[in-house]
């Protein structure tokens, strides 16, 4: 998924999310033998003695990589040394999205508009009404709100 995004190819990447997510194999959790929202470390192969089976549920770090995947690559949202990096990447059919961040003390409203159907690609960033020109929102007030409107294109 990670890579999917690195080369802006975000339809791939979210394709790759929905197969291996478990909200989105419920039609086939009775196969897998576990728990229908937990994500496992392997699934036996069609040679296997029990194909389709999940197997090490809730001993795999592949839940905590998928969520790091997600919020940091697809949906962009980065921590990087001076402050939150945004950059999308995310399928073209999405007309955008709204997220909370809390980073160092302050809360990050931020709300990703997609009016051209880009899968990559920030054009605007507007924090508490006044553009940036950079990638990177800057560290902002402590125990604040700050509303971050970001334009993709």
């Amino acid at each position: 998924m990670i890579g999917e995004t690195m080369i802006g190819r975000g339809d791939n990447a979210y394709d790759y999310y929905t197969k291996i997510a478990p909200s989105f194999l419920e039609d086939i959790s009775e196969l897998h033998k576990v728990e229908p929202y937990v994500y496992c470390q392997m699934i036996a192969g069609k040679e296997a003695f029990k194909p389709g089976e999940a197997k090490n549920s809730w001993l795999s770090g592949t839940a905590s990589w998928n969520f790091y995947a997600i919020t940091q690559y697809i949906l962009g949202v980065r921590p990087e040394y001076d402050g939150l990096r945004v950059d999308p990447c995310i399928p073209k059919n999405w007309d955008g999205f709204k997220m909370q961040r809390k980073f160092r003390g302050a809360t990050y409203q931020l709300e990703i508009k997609n009016p051209e159907h880009v899968s990559k690609g920030v054009k605007e960033i507007i924090v508490n009404g006044e553009k940036l020109n950079s990638m990177i929102i800057p560290l902002l007030e402590k125990g604040k709100n700050h509303k971050v409107e970001i334009i993709m294109g």
